[in-house]
């Protein structure tokens, strides 16, 4: 009998369980060959498994006294490329035509199709066993990520939120073998439909195994082989967050345009997934836009991936399935920024998760690729995480008014406003001054001491209480305050053509903003 083998069994590895004393030859198409020859050029660990296979089922053949032959014609570069649509499936059977031999796969639809045209073919199916994932045994309840490198003991970053430590798990360096073989149980739950690859490139790939997100890096993309995966240590829910009675109002009713912030690993990702199940919970239809995709949410909720590349085609995809709310995980280059801008303007609630050492700086990105005015209709709410908790929620809004720090109403211009939440103080003002966008902070800058600031209310005071003695006082900034008093009593202060307000501005040296109480 002669055999000719196809890509799929000669990575599988099941070649040499061909040879008994009825082979009279054994036959590699070059065509399988030089697709394995492409594949490993281009760092795939399938294209080194098959030709290391070929090896040692030569060296098997030569024990056994059986012909191994190579046959058939070698493909162009153009017929590589079009391996995934048959190009390659179709040559390898002109060789089982022209030797009259016998095809041998673990590819159901290429022994359907050689059937079809009238060849001989045998197709074998192996029986799966147990998937075993041999990275788990480093994985304890309080691990977060595992690091593993060639010729480097092997790591584990482990702790609770805002309390990790790098320890190491053993004393002995891993070798390329080991690591080998736990890349080999990662490509067979692949190719068993329970891992996907959400990034692959030459040399590099991401996978995501359920709740593992695992990135593989070779050379020559790395200086050595290593692999690093990552788990979410734990899921919360929006409760377990003890969020105010006025943010959770807030969240479920007026927030629209959220940024979730804050530094690597310090649990934004667990948030946006707690908040992710808390509007599918109150009946918004919720979708995800990840890459990888590792929010820990329900099946009730879908989660996307970059179609074809581009989160601007899934985001077209998304404006025909109309959710109410979109998680965008992780917001990184300019396309992504612009896909969540013109999601939130088309109408959609947007929450955005992006790294950001404070919470503004975070805010800062959007201001490099979009006019200032349009901020407060992208961005109404920024949530700032660190150590796994809310630390800050600033709202985001725009006034026209002379910035913080200037005086003069000549000078009045649109500005944004970040207040916090909670106390409703102004922390910063963002205006345009010339061609720049300038952020100006406004708690930090004046308050140097309760003391100072307690005495120059006490003066403030002292004037406008002969308007209003319930009247209250807050400082703003170095030069300006706002006072609030009753309805009745705005226009005397301002006065006939606000002489006499102009009149205490110029005695206190600050720009004061009258409000009604």
């Amino acid at each position: 009998m002669k055999f000719v083998l196809d890509t799929s069994i000669i990575i599988e590895g099941k070649t040499r369980e061909l040879l008994d004393e009825e082979v009279e030859e054994i036959i590699i198409p070059y065509a399988a060959l030089n697709e394995l020859e492409a594949q490993a050029n281009r760092g795939i660990i399938e294209g080194f498994k098959g030709l290391e296979e070929i090896k040692t089922l030569r060296k098997e053949c030569i024990k056994k006294n059986i012909t191994l032959s190579f046959k058939g014609e070698r493909p162009s570069a153009e017929e590589i490329h079009l391996a995934p649509r048959g190009r390659i499936d179709a040559m390898i059977r002109d060789v089982v035509r022209e030797n009259q031999a016998i095809l041998i796969t673990l590819d159901y639809l290429q022994s359907l199709v050689a059937e079809a045209e009238g060849l001989e073919a045998h197709y074998l199916e192996i029986p799966r066993k147990e998937l075993t994932l041999s990275f788990k045994q480093y994985f304890s309840d309080d691990t977060m990520s595992v690091h593993l490198k060639e010729d480097v003991p092997p790591h584990a970053k482990r702790g609770h939120p805002g309390e990790f430590a790098l320890v190491k798990i053993r004393q002995n360096p891993r070798t390329q073998g080991e690591l080998r073989k736990i890349i080999s149980e990662i490509d067979e739950a692949i190719d068993r439909g329970q891992a996907i690859v959400e990034v692959g490139e030459p040399g590099a790939r991401v996978v995501q195994l359920g709740e593992y997100r695992i990135a593989i890096a070779e050379p020559p993309f790395s200086d050595g082989l290593e692999v690093t995966i990552v788990r979410p240590l734990i899921k919360l829910r929006l409760e377990d967050y003890f969020l105010s009675d006025r943010l959770q109002e807030r969240l479920a009713e007026k927030a629209e345009g959220i940024l979730i912030a804050g530094p690597p690993g310090s649990g934004k990702t667990t948030f946006a997934s707690s908040l992710a199940e808390y509007y599918s919970e109150l009946g918004k239809i919720t979708k995800t836009m990840e890459s990888p995709r590792d929010l820990q949410v329900g099946p009730e909720i879908t989660q996307y991936g970059a179609l074809d590349g581009e989160f601007a085609k899934t985001a077209n995809i998304l404006l025909l399935v109309r959710p109410d709310y979109t998680i965008f995980d992780e917001v990184r280059k300019t396309e992504d920024f612009e896909v969540f801008m013109d999601m939130r303007l088309a109408g959609v609630g947007m929450i955005g998760v992006t790294h950001a050492s404070e919470a503004l700086d975070a805010l800062q990105r959007f201001l490099t690729r979009t006019e200032l005015g349009m901020i407060p209709s992208i961005i109404d709410t920024i949530i700032f995480i660190k150590d796994g908790e809310v630390k800050r929620v600033y709202t985001v809004g725009m006034a026209v008014k002379v910035p913080t720090g200037m005086i003069g109403e000549d000078l009045a211009r649109p500005v944004v406003e970040i207040k916090d939440f909670e106390t409703g103080y102004l922390e910063y003002d963002v205006f345009t001054f010339g061609n720049e966008s300038v952020v100006v902070p406004i708690r930090s800058q004046y308050k140097e001491s309760s003391t100072v600031e307690q005495l120059a209310e006490e003066r403030i005071m002292y004037y406008i209480k002969r308007y209003d003695k319930g009247a209250e006082v807050e400082i703003t900034g170095p030069n300006s305050v706002i006072v609030r008093v009753h309805r009745g009593v705005i226009p005397k202060i301002i006065g006939k053509s606000g002489k006499n307000i102009a009149r205490l501005e110029n005695k206190l040296g600050l720009r004061i903003d009258v409000q009604e109480i």
